[in-house]
């Protein structure tokens, strides 16, 4: 009796993913997970010199400095990994900023730079990417939005923050209603607390952490290989029959 190969449909053979804010944190995890799975990956972030050092240790990969609040920047990151291998079969938008700030004290400057890297950047580009996916029949898009996306902060003061990811959700249901007939899929993850660059000040209070595992039904923060699953999931074949979701990873934050 021949049994099916469940963990086949999870492969990226032959893949080409693009990663943005792939310098650090989740992002340096995303790329290294897909190349993992068998994906090229293209790494992009402004910090050149990190994904520098992260393309050489990968392989078959490319780094690609980019600015996802520049438009010229975002059209030159897709013609590089066209150039580079000819189509781009997964997008992970995960680069993204915060202002840690109450409403009242953000200035216009701040916000509108949170919302052109969480939202603006990421619609730029899966537009110029989708238009590459249609070409070559179809890929994945996977949005890294947030617990933030559906519930309020309650660990610190991010009305700006909270609107970009919450836009950047309905973004993607958005863009996957009308792209699923041309083969283009767009999910999203909702990660609750990672201990990264972007959380570093919230975990090197003790106070900080002990108000987490209390919120937390899990009663810890995540582990950041916790969300290789969902991303390979959403990335890859497994996902073919799902678009417009969001999976949340967050050991039971969103559920109280």
């Amino acid at each position: 009796m021949d049994l099916p190969s469940p963990f086949q449909q999870f492969s990226l053979e032959d893949r080409v993913a693009v990663v943005t804010g792939a310098s650090s944190g989740l992002g340096q995890r995303f790329a290294r997970t897909l190349a993992g799975a068998g994906a090229r990956v293209v790494l992009a972030a402004r910090r050149s010199e990190r994904i520098d050092v992260l393309a050489a240790e990968l392989p078959d990969a490319i780094a690609v400095a980019t600015d996802v609040r520049d438009d010229e920047s975002l059209q030159r990151l897709t013609d590089r990994a066209v150039a580079a291998y000819g189509k781009i079969d997964v997008l992970v938008n995960n680069a993204g900023i915060t202002n840690d700030a109450p409403a009242l004290e953000e200035t216009p400057d701040g916000i509108r730079a949170v919302i052109e890297t969480n939202l603006i950047g990421p619609f730029l580009l899966s537009q110029m990417v989708a238009r590459q996916m249609i070409e070559n029949g179809g890929g994945s898009i996977v949005n890294i939005c947030s617990i933030n996306s559906v519930v309020a902060s309650v660990v610190g003061p991010e009305a700006s923050y909270c609107a970009s990811k919450g836009g950047l959700l309905q973004l993607g249901r958005e863009l996957a209603v009308q792209w699923a007939d041309k083969g283009i899929r767009v999910n999203a993850i909702g990660p609750g607390y990672f201990e990264t660059e972007m959380t570093a000040d919230l975990f090197a209070i003790a106070a900080g952490e002990a108000k987490l595992k209390r919120r937390t039904p899990m009663r810890r923060p995540g582990r950041i290989e916790e969300l290789d699953g969902a991303l390979l999931f959403l990335a890859s074949p497994a996902s073919s029959y799902v678009t417009g979701q969001f999976l949340l990873v967050d050991g039971g934050w969103t559920a109280v």
